[in-house]
């Protein structure tokens, strides 16, 4: 119990001491649906469609300078097309999640620095549009949509130091959504690629 307790007080000082950040990124998506369908095949072939990302999160150092731990809250639309002379589909989506990520970063100068970072997002389907040929449906209320998706992403960010303050930030990211608990015979998953826009400001 006594090593307990010290290994929190050791734990605290060292999260008290290093530094921090809260940062806002902002960018596009751009999405592939992966979706199968084991009665009704899709006739038409599912195309990238692009949507907006926003992200609000808290990044700290830990205890070595190149590492940072970060958490943060997104918003992310995953669009997709698909169509022939005959039918049209359209998805529009938007999900809600909360993300963990461990950053590594390699500086090359005072002002430059380079950030490698992996993680993986917890989400779920905030709005659902599904549209066929003029019918609208909303997806979420089909199970390969909702419920709750797990998203690994990795991502290489190139951050200037604007100021002691305040850092700029421009980025490319990959994640993968994967949803859970989906036991129906229709199975998605989306493929993402992000360009993402930055400002981190410090605050310790």
């Amino acid at each position: 119990m006594r090593r307990f307790i010290q290994f929190l007080f050791i734990f605290n000082v060292l999260w008290n001491l290093n530094a921090q950040q809260v940062y806002l990124l902002t960018g596009s998506n751009f999405s592939t649906y992966k979706y199968t369908n084991a009665t009704i095949p899709l006739s038409t072939e599912l195309k990238s469609g692009t949507g907006s990302t926003l992200e609000l999160g808290f990044s700290k150092q830990l205890p070595s300078e190149q590492l940072h731990y970060a958490v943060g809250i997104n918003l992310n639309e995953y669009n997709a097309l698909a169509g022939s002379q005959v039918t049209n589909y359209r998805w529009n989506t938007k999900y809600l999640g909360i993300q963990n990520a461990i950053n590594y970063a390699l500086s090359f100068s005072e002002k430059f620095q380079l950030n490698l970072e992996a993680g993986f997002s917890l989400a779920t389907i905030i709005y659902g549009r599904q549209e066929i040929n003029g019918n609208v449906f909303d997806l979420r209320k089909q199970e390969e949509f909702s419920g709750l998706s797990i998203a690994p992403f990795a991502r290489l960010q190139m951050n200037f130091k604007v100021s002691d303050l305040a850092i700029l930030s421009l980025g490319y990211g990959i994640n993968k959504s994967i949803f859970l608990g989906n036991d129906s015979q229709e199975k998605l998953s989306i493929n993402t690629s992000q360009i993402l826009f930055g400002i981190h400001f410090n605050i310790q």
